[in-house]
């Protein structure tokens, strides 16, 4: 939209990765639920739930963040940054992560089988959740941001209607990054939309953007986008909670995760929006700090978002690696607790 940004860099990349591991964490421990069961167990979410008050990401920001380490790592070279984010998935998933898409864990199996093509024909919405970040880091180059955004959902997700929402969410996240928090967020979300050529998807989002000009409720728009793990619903709902409520970022996740569904992925994508449009100084650093600062955690987050900058003014540096011993031994201390919220949902109460 041609509007220089106001905040630095650096603060966009950190509130994009922040952002969404935000959304993950708040959303987790509602993933699957209905709106009626979330509101009855917990109320309104503005805080986390999955153990005690301490927030945990999962597979929306882990992923994400091993797409800006390819970033880091290749910034002028899709082929290697599709080749290393390849590699560094196939890493990541024999950490024993939770959360996985089935699509994810079908092509996590092809990269080690050696199969190509890797990604499989899903229109979940897990190419769309790591997205983001690759639109705030190419905010101001738009050929290598489609090239890149392209290669990199098409390692899990070959679906059309997948990988355009994945383009969407970095168009959006791009806009966002390049314009002042004030501005339109309808705007943004239309200059976005010029990314999307497939009908069904371009549709789903275009309602998503007329209930909200309508003003409608948010369990309303919820019923009529949907909000289950299929890439149109994703993205036709998170449209409809950017638009309608993204002027405040908790008001809009907590919309967004009261809703249920697959309320962690949704939730990670409009909160990666929120931290592109509003930077991460706009959004609850208490609240962010009580996420679990293993691997994945903000001060990776952080350290990740400074070298992505140090990368955007042409400089290099030591990129943060996530410790895969740590990963393990989280993932498998949680899968108590994660089970454990599994059968819980099954009971009708």
């Amino acid at each position: 939209m041609g509007i220089p940004i106001d905040a630095p860099p650096i603060d966009r990349l950190s509130g994009v990765l922040l952002g969404t591991a935000l959304g993950d964490a708040l959303g987790l421990a509602c993933e699957g639920m209905s709106a009626g069961a979330i509101a009855r167990r917990f109320g309104v979410v503005d805080r986390f739930r999955m153990l005690g008050r301490t927030g945990f990401v999962s597979d929306d920001t882990e992923q994400s963040a091993l797409i800006a380490q390819s970033l880091a790592r290749f910034p002028d070279d899709v082929d290697a940054c599709a080749r290393d984010f390849q590699r560094a998935l196939l890493g990541w998933f024999a950490r024993l992560p939770w959360g996985v898409g089935r699509a994810t864990i079908r092509s996590c199996v092809r990269i080690g089988l050696g199969l190509s093509p890797t990604g499989v024909n899903s229109a979940g919405n897990g190419a769309a959740m790591r997205a983001a970040v690759i639109g705030v880091f190419f905010q101001d180059r738009p050929d290598e941001r489609g090239r890149f955004g392209r290669a990199l959902a098409e390692v899990t997700h070959r679906d059309p209607r997948a990988v355009e929402g994945a383009l969407f969410v970095a168009e959006t996240a791009a806009a966002c990054a390049g314009c002042p928090a004030g501005s339109n967020r309808r705007a943004l979300l239309d200059e976005a939309r010029g990314a999307v050529t497939d009908p069904e998807l371009a549709a789903a989002i275009d309602q998503g953007l007329r209930l909200a000009e309508q003003g409608r409720d948010t369990l309303e728009a919820a019923r009529v986008c949907g909000t289950s793990g299929f890439v149109v619903h994703t993205v036709a709902f998170a449209s409809y909670c950017f638009a309608r409520h993204g002027d405040d970022p908790m008001r809009a996740l907590t919309e967004a995760v009261g809703a249920g569904g697959d309320a962690d992925s949704i939730a990670a994508i409009l909160g990666a929006w929120l931290g592109a449009l509003h930077g991460a100084s706009a959004l609850p650093m208490p609240l962010i700090d009580r996420i679990h600062d293993g691997p994945f955690g903000p001060t990776h987050l952080r350290a990740l978002a400074a070298c992505l900058a140090d990368r955007r003014a042409g400089t290099s540096g030591r990129i943060p690696r996530y410790s895969t011993t740590a990963a393990l031994a989280r993932n498998l201390a949680l899968y108590p607790v994660v089970l454990a919220h599994g059968f819980r949902r099954l009971v009708p109460i």
